[in-house]
């Protein structure tokens, strides 16, 4: 939003500086982002040129004697056809930045003459696209003067961020409102007379679509002279960044951003009978004011006549009925439009225009008759006209919000008192009603606050106009004994996680959230709760079930870019539902190629083997361990989910139910349905699904044992089914004796015909560290068999002779 500080200041009557201003604007909430001082315009003085002879060796330029006001004149070579003896302008000296050419004048010749400057016109300056000569100002003009103070062309133009909640800050009138609100001005309450007509308008309006227009007023203005608009009208408006046009459009333009009343007229000549507000038909084409021509929807909504649509209602108007300077009579419109039919309107045209931003967000109801009567005066006072009496459909008028609030939910939310009678004014000056003595008051919301629904909101407008600079800093109060923990364990675990899979050689990447459904129903998803109602773009519209879809595509994007061998992970939220308990905290990661955590690529002491199975397997251990899973006390299970290769890949357990991870290989199948390619592994473990640590009884670390006795290591190997997973077999000899086993591990596993058919050899060690004493042989033995005897009972296996 873009306003000159004149411009404010026709609505708030005001002493405060121009950083006084600054400064308040973004005290309660209305931020500036940027200021332009005009100050590029302020070299430019007032000159008068003495005298204009032809140039010597030139046809088209003129060699002028110059009267800058400092005393002795100053030779100017120039080739404006209108340069002329006596003729006053706007003179740049040399060293001045000229803007509309991007140049930093120097003394110069030209065609063997010297020329100290340069006389300019309009478009040198950025005042309009007039080049046909240099300005021409009135014969009183001061010389030797600002050139842009004189013009009144020195009005500073201040820019705010708007959040899309203050669709009040808007207009011009909103943002004094505030101000004066906040005690930097008074509020110039002008109110708008109603301009008799002299007949009943006679175009009808029919409202077809009552639930996208709940309000619509139209007025005629016969015999107005079509001209271009005032210079103060022009001028403001090629300050915040607007063409004008001419009179009628600039008029509409000056009104949504003076008031925030987007306004349209139609040529009433060009109108084909009454005006109709109804859906478009699928299909339907207009041609706008910007020249093109658009397809319309049944969700969109039209102002149409007898010869088809006319505007696209809330958006833009179409060409056929634009004013232009032929136009003698006008129907000015008025309306309402629904919010989010606008904006889905203009987001599936990609149109975005000034009364679109103010319509998506929520207009005064209450000012669509005023904000006629205002274009109507200001069309009378610059094109003339006889008006006709306002038609008025549809609206039913304004029936206020009253909010119950509190009083002391300000001290609650805030933390700081702030005395009653203060938030009444407070609420008071922001143009709220409140009602009721006590605590606990009514509050009725005006017309032009759609965003304020409850209390909280009410306690926002308080802080913002009481200061929230008045909140004193307090340092943070201690709840617990020093080093207590201050992130959440899902906080904990997320960073750990991170960490973990960061240090394994993955990089971390940042996905979007929402998938194309083909992906989606990919890996479990597409359920209809899961769908966006208004996705940003066609191939983002469902929340992602898993993490893996967006990883395997970022994998392939660098593979495409000659980046074949990439390690990625993501720890961050999948969605089963659309409910708060359906969202998944979740640690993902894929490799593609070589990316292993041993090497990737071709070396010349051997190359790097691809990727599979055991590589996610050890990447989503990593995960658990980090986030603080009981990685000892864990199954994996042969298989996974239908992405993966049901031959390479596992699902991870602690015990029976609780499944907190997968891992594998993608099947082929999915990498063809993705259109990715390559050798390609993954997994996704389940943080939030890891069950919380017992609380212990302190947080001192437990005391370190270390035994004075050297640990020994055995080999054992068994002959079991093919069938059997090596893990039953490990925890079974584990479990021979837990205080002295301290690990087991495979070392090989072998098949053959002497073995006989179905059967495997697995050689596995195990570690064993004696604890208060040195082991006998006979304790060797006596531990050799319960091994044997756990394993044969849990396995069948046989020790291998």
């Amino acid at each position: 939003m873009k306003l000159t500080l004149s411009w404010l200041k026709d609505h708030l009557e005001t002493d405060a500086s121009l950083d006084e201003i600054v400064e308040k604007l973004t005290m309660i909430g209305l931020e500036v982002e940027s200021i332009d001082d005009k100050a590029a315009l302020k070299p430019f003085v007032i000159a008068k040129v003495l005298s204009a002879v032809q140039h010597p060796d030139a046809d088209r330029l003129r060699v002028l004697s110059v009267d800058t006001g400092t005393g002795a004149p100053i030779q100017v070579v120039c080739g404006a056809p209108n340069a002329r003896a006596g003729l006053v302008g706007a003179f740049a000296a040399p060293g001045t930045y000229v803007p509309g050419i991007d140049v930093t004048l120097s003394v110069g010749k030209i065609r063997g003459v010297e020329s100290h400057g340069m006389m300019c016109s309009e478009r040198e300056l950025e005042l309009s696209d007039e080049h046909d000569g240099i300005i021409d100002l009135p014969e009183d003009a001061p010389v030797g003067t600002s050139y842009a103070a004189w013009a009144k062309l020195d009005d500073p133009v201040i820019e705010i961020n708007l959040t899309p909640n203050r669709p009040d800050a808007t207009s011009v009138y909103g943002i004094a409102r505030d101000l004066a609100a906040a005690g930097l001005g008074t509020l110039k309450g002008r109110a708008i007379e109603p301009i008799k007509g002299d007949a009943a308008c006679p175009v009808k309006v029919t409202i077809e679509a009552p639930e996208l227009c709940p309000g619509f007023a139209l007025r005629m203005v016969k015999g107005v002279n079509n001209g271009p608009s005032p210079k103060w009208m022009q001028q403001r408006l090629i300050a915040i960044g607007l063409r004008p046009i001419n009179a009628l459009v600039d008029i509409t333009n000056y009104v949504t951003f003076d008031r925030g009343r987007p306004l349209h007229v139609f040529d009433a000549n060009k109108v084909a009978g009454d005006l109709v507000v109804r859906r478009g038909r699928d299909g339907e084409k207009v041609l706008a004011l910007d020249a093109r021509e658009y397809t319309l929807t049944s969700e969109m909504c039209v102002i149409a006549d007898q010869n088809g649509v006319e505007s696209i209602a809330g958006v833009m108007g179409g060409e056929h009925s634009g004013c232009d300077e032929n136009t003698t009579d006008v129907l000015i419109e008025s309306a309402l439009w629904d919010p989010l039919a606008t904006a889905r309107t203009g987001r599936e045209l990609g149109i975005i225009t000034d009364a679109r931003y103010r319509f998506e967000r929520g207009v005064d109801p209450e000012f669509m008759v005023p904000g006629l009567e205002l274009a109507t005066k200001l069309v009378m006072d610059l094109c003339g006209g006889t008006p006709s009496d306002i038609e008025v459909v549809g609206y039913d008028g304004y029936t206020p919000k009253v909010v119950s609030f509190p009083m002391s939910e300000v001290r609650r939310l805030t933390g700081i008192d702030v005395p009653q009678d203060e938030s009444r004014s407070i609420l008071s000056r922001l143009g709220f009603v409140p009602t009721g003595d006590g605590d606990v008051i009514d509050v009725a919301v005006p017309s032009w606050r759609p965003d304020v629904d409850g209390k909280a909101d009410l306690v926002e407008e308080i802080m913002r106009i009481h200061g929230v600079d008045k909140i004193a800093p307090q340092p943070l109060v201690s709840h617990d004994a020093v080093n207590g923990r201050i992130l959440t364990t899902i906080q904990i675990r997320t960073r750990n996680a991170k960490r973990a899979l960061a240090v394994r050689g993955m990089m971390e990447a940042v996905t979007w959230s929402f998938i194309p459904a083909k992906h989606a129903e990919l890996f479990g998803g597409g359920q209809p709760a899961l769908k966006l109602a208004n996705p940003i773009a066609a191939d983002m519209s469902d929340m992602r079930p898993s993490l893996l879809p967006g990883l395997i595509a970022a994998a392939q994007r660098n593979a495409d870019r000659g980046f074949a061998d990439v390690a990625l992970f993501e720890v961050s939220g999948t969605y089963e539902g659309d409910k708060p308990e359906q969202q998944r905290r979740v640690a993902g990661g894929v490799r593609r190629g070589t990316a292993r955590l041993d090497g990737q690529g071709r070396h010349w002491a051997g190359n790097a083997a691809p990727v599979g199975v055991f590589d996610a397997k050890a990447d989503a251990f990593a995960a658990l361990e980090a986030a603080g899973a009981p990685v000892d006390k864990l199954q994996v299970e042969a298989g996974g989910p239908e992405w993966y290769h049901p031959g390479r890949s596992g699902t991870i357990k602690l015990g029976p139910k609780v499944v907190l991870g997968t891992f594998g290989e993608f099947h082929p199948k999915t990498l063809e349905a993705l259109d990715v390619s390559g050798p390609l592994c993954g997994f996704e473990v389940f943080v939030d699904a890891i069950p919380e640590p017992k609380a212990k009884p302190t947080r001192t670390k437990p005391r370190l044992d270390l035994s004075p006795f050297q640990a020994v290591r055995r080999d054992f190997a068994f002959v079991v089914d093919k069938v059997v997973e090596a893990a039953t077999l490990t925890k079974a000899a584990a479990s021979a004796d837990k205080k002295l086993i301290t690990g087991v591990r495979v070392f090989d596993v072998f098949e053959g015909a002497a073995l006989g058919d179905g059967k495997k050899s697995v050689a596995i060690e195990v570690a064993i560290q004696p604890v208060d004493r040195t082991l006998t042989d006979e304790d060797f033995e006596a531990l050799a068999g319960r091994i044997v005897e756990n394993v044969g009972k849990q396995t069948g296996g046989v020790l291998r002779a």
